[in-house]
């Protein structure tokens, strides 16, 4: 038996001890619940990320969908421009002759006004009144006899540039929107000849041409606030950004 101030050591390094123990313990348990949490929100981390890769992904296929689709559009296009362009080429060969070629040539500057006409009637239904306009002065000055051969060609050439423009341009303008019971005043924007669209003056609704059908159709919501600095932008009231606008395969598909 030990003597009594080592028995009192003892039960005094005893009671030290177990504050300490107590402590440690704690200290492990914190670490881990700490561990623990970290695990949790590292899974949940993960967990968006790999969300985040399968958005990403379906954006990026579905971009490369419209990107096919415009493709064969553009190439379209082009097979349309080079075919104008040698018709042109044409008409330029046989106008170095005018004075021998006369009788042929009024039929074929009539034919390129009516190829003009075809052409607008087939494509999106913007700025009607200015286009029709165009064409019907096209349509009054080939039989006036008080104007050059020269100066016709010039007009005609000058009509088909002006609609060789609009493919390469974003613009915006008010109009009046076609409707059943009449028609409303609305914000206009053309995409070149890819896609024209509609929005309401109070931005309620928006809304495309469906050209298979050839009918307008409402977009949902979440067209608004895209078409809107489209819009903006087109009128210089905004500085250009990238945004993501509805483009539609049936669009192009009218289109051909």
């Amino acid at each position: 038996m030990l003597p009594l101030p080592k028995r009192l050591l003892a039960v005094a390094l005893a009671l030290v001890s177990a504050p300490v123990m107590a402590t440690a313990l704690d200290a492990a348990l914190d670490e881990s619940q700490r561990l623990a949490a970290e695990a949790k929100a590292s899974q949940a981390r993960i967990e968006q990320l790999d969300d985040a890769s399968r958005a990403m992904l379906d954006e990026y296929r579905h971009a490369l969908q419209q990107a096919e689709a415009l493709r064969g559009y553009n190439i379209q296009l082009r097979e349309l421009v080079l075919a104008q362009r040698q018709e042109l080429a044409g008409y330029q060969a046989q106008l170095e002759s005018i004075e021998r070629t006369q009788e042929a040539v009024t039929p074929q500057m009539r034919r390129m006004v009516e190829v003009l006409g075809e052409f607008i009637a087939a494509d999106l239904p913007f700025l009607p009144d200015e286009r029709r306009d165009r064409l019907a002065q096209l349509q009054d000055l080939l039989p006036r006899a008080d104007v050059s051969l020269a100066e016709k060609y010039r007009r005609i050439l000058e009509a088909y540039q002006v609609e060789s423009d609009y493919g390469r341009t974003l613009e915006a303008w008010r109009g009046e929107l076609p409707e059943a019971e009449g028609s409303r005043s609305v914000e206009f924007l053309r995409l070149g000849r890819v896609m024209l669209y509609y929005q309401t003056l109070d931005g309620h609704e928006s809304g495309w041409w469906d050209a298979s059908s050839r009918s307008w159709q409402r977009l949902d919501g979440s067209a608004r606030r895209p078409l809107r600095q489209a819009i903006a932008i087109a009128r210089q009231e905004q500085a250009p950004t990238l945004l993501e606008l509805p483009v539609t395969t049936l669009a192009v598909e009218g289109a051909q």
